[in-house]
C-alpha cells in the first residue's frame, strides 16, 4: 500500500534484469574521453525503485534499453518510459524520478527529455507536459515531501 490506499497494480509482471555491460579497455583508459551512450544512461536509471512495489523500473519493464537514446555530440538524452498500467497515478512521479536521476548524474551540458512511451498511458500528454516544463519540475522538487519520495525511489535497496 502507498499512502494508505490500495495498490493500483497489485500483481505486476516482473521481467528478468538484463546483464551488466562488460567494461571495455577503452572505457578503462583514463586518457580517452568517455562518451555517454544509451546503455550508460540506461545503467543509471534501471535500478530506480518503483514507488509502489519493492522492484526496480527495469524489473517492471517501465524502462528498457531500447527506449533510451543518448547523443554525446548533441548533448541530448531522451528516455521513454512505460507505466505498468494505462491509468497509473504514479506516472508523473516515475518520470520525475528518472529526470532527477539523470540531472544529478549527467554533465550539466546535457538536455534531458523524459516522456511516456506513446500510447501507453491515458494521460500521457498531461504527464509529458509536466515533465517537459522546467519550472514545474523545479517547483515539484521544492516540495519537501515530494523530494523525499523521489529520493526514496533513487536510493539503493538494501
Amino acid at each position: 500500500m502507498v499512502g494508505g490506499s490500495q495498490l493500483e497494480n497489485a500483481n505486476p509482471l516482473i521481467y528478468r534484469r538484463s546483464g551488466e555491460r562488460p567494461v571495455t579497455a577503452q572505457e578503462e583508459d583514463g586518457e580517452v574521453a568517455d562518451r555517454i551512450d544509451g546503455r550508460e544512461v540506461f545503467d543509471l536509471i534501471r535500478s530506480i525503485n518503483d514507488p509502489e512495489h519493492p522492484l526496480s523500473l527495469e524489473e517492471l519493464n517501465v524502462v528498457e534499453e531500447v527506449r533510451v537514446k543518448a547523443d554525446d555530440d548533441e548533448s541530448t538524452v531522451c528516455v521513454a518510459f512505460t507505466p505498468t498500467i494505462p491509468h497509473c497515478s504514479m506516472a508523473t512521479l516515475i518520470g520525475l524520478s528518472i529526470k532527477v536521476k539523470l540531472l544529478r548524474s549527467l554533465p550539466e551540458r546535457f538536455k534531458v527529455d523524459v516522456h511516456i512511451t506513446p500510447g501507453t498511458h491515458a494521460s500521457e500528454h498531461a504527464v509529458n507536459k509536466q515533465l517537459a516544463d522546467k519550472e514545474r519540475v523545479a517547483a515539484a522538487l521544492e516540495n519537501s515531501h515530494l523530494l523525499e519520495v523521489v529520493n526514496q525511489c533513487l536510493s539503493a535497496r538494501s
